[in-house]
């Protein structure tokens, strides 16, 4: 039996796939949600939705998943800036998943996609960076290569095979309902909150709640330009340092203490060592002399202008984001000491 309206949300299990399930269940969208373990029902728990087994390296399962979609939510892809082999991991993985999901689709005759692109796909070169700046000309972090390469090639496939496809760029999304293993951004909180952020890295992020960034992917999805491209972040950026001082205050009893300055060379010191450990182990570092290099003191802010008239995208502010995304990571204690 074939269901009107009905959407697909690939990567269902992870942070910002299973707050968009929940969305669209609450918009009374029938959801098929798609996961690659199938085992995994946690994230699932109460909800009216299909859940099904597909993974966007494996093209006949996303065909499958696909099949009577009207509008299909691209989420799935690997969200990790660390590998121990980022070419094959990351890079790879990504650019096969975008093409198995937009050849998918055009098989499985799906009118429209929202491909979750992000702001590392984003030109920095002048600030505050928008859509018409073009993509990021940095070259030298894979996950962020991925993202820069993967919109493009979604953008040429979606017009090759005629289906309408907009893209959303969202920043650091943090907030509301998450399951083990958290994501990089949402971790980055949790770090914060055990410790283990001594040192100042003068890196900022654009803290955006997820609830905000799944409201925009909806709204792409209905009132999204095809072709177009969509900021879902705030205005302004926020260093770990002021978000240590938000942590602070709601927190007295944690006694936190604010990052150290510490000297460039120094820093570089302090990475250099962490990734050689993390070489060993297996298991990212808590910080790289490449997330160095690219990003103390590159101030992400954001003109999100556009999102703003074609969408109504209207985010909640960063600091409320941040406050809101402690308190339920100090709600959840299974998530901060996983």
């Amino acid at each position: 039996m074939t269901q009107k309206n009905l959407a697909l949300v690939t990567g269902a299990n992870g942070h910002l796939g299973n707050n968009l399930v929940r969305l669209l269940i609450s918009k009374g969208i029938p959801v098929r949600a798609s996961v690659r373990n199938i085992n995994n029902k946690e994230p699932f728990a109460g909800l009216d939705c299909e859940v099904v087994q597909s993974d966007i390296t494996n093209k006949p399962s996303l065909v499958k998943a696909l099949e009577g979609v009207e509008v299909f939510y691209a989420v799935g892809a690997v969200f990790k800036l660390w590998a121990k082999d980022p070419a094959k991991e990351i890079y790879e993985v990504n650019m096969e998943g975008t093409r198995n999901m937009i050849e998918a689709a055009a098989e499985a005759g799906v009118k429209r996609i929202v491909y979750l692109s992000s702001i590392a796909a984003l030109n920095y070169s002048r600030l505050p960076a928008k859509e018409s700046y073009g993509q990021n000309p940095d070259r030298r972090n894979m996950y962020y290569n991925s993202k820069n390469d993967g919109e493009t090639l979604a953008f040429e496939l979606a017009k090759k095979h005629n289906i309408e496809l907009v893209a959303v760029l969202p920043s650091a999304m943090i907030g509301s309902e998450a399951f083990a293993p958290l994501s990089v951004s949402y971790n980055i909180l949790r770090l914060i909150l055990q410790k283990q952020i001594p040192v100042e890295t003068n890196i900022t992020l654009n803290w955006i709640d997820v609830k905000d960034v799944a409201e925009g992917c909806y709204r792409a999805a209905i009132k999204g330009v095809n072709g177009e491209r969509y900021i879902l972040a705030n205005e302004q950026c926020t260093s770990i340092r002021d978000t240590v001082k938000i942590a602070r205050q709601l927190f007295p009893e944690l006694q936190l203490t604010l990052p150290v300055p510490l000297p460039k060379p120094l820093l570089y010191g302090i990475a250099w060592i962490m990734e050689l450990t993390s070489k060993m182990a297996g298991k990212a570092p808590v910080i790289t002399t490449m997330d160095i290099a690219m990003f103390s003191g590159l101030q992400q802010n954001f003109d999100i202008s556009k999102a703003k008239k074609d969408l109504g995208f209207a985010p909640m502010n960063s600091e409320q984001a941040v406050k809101e995304a402690l308190m339920y990571l100090m709600n959840n204690k299974r998530l901060l000491y996983k």
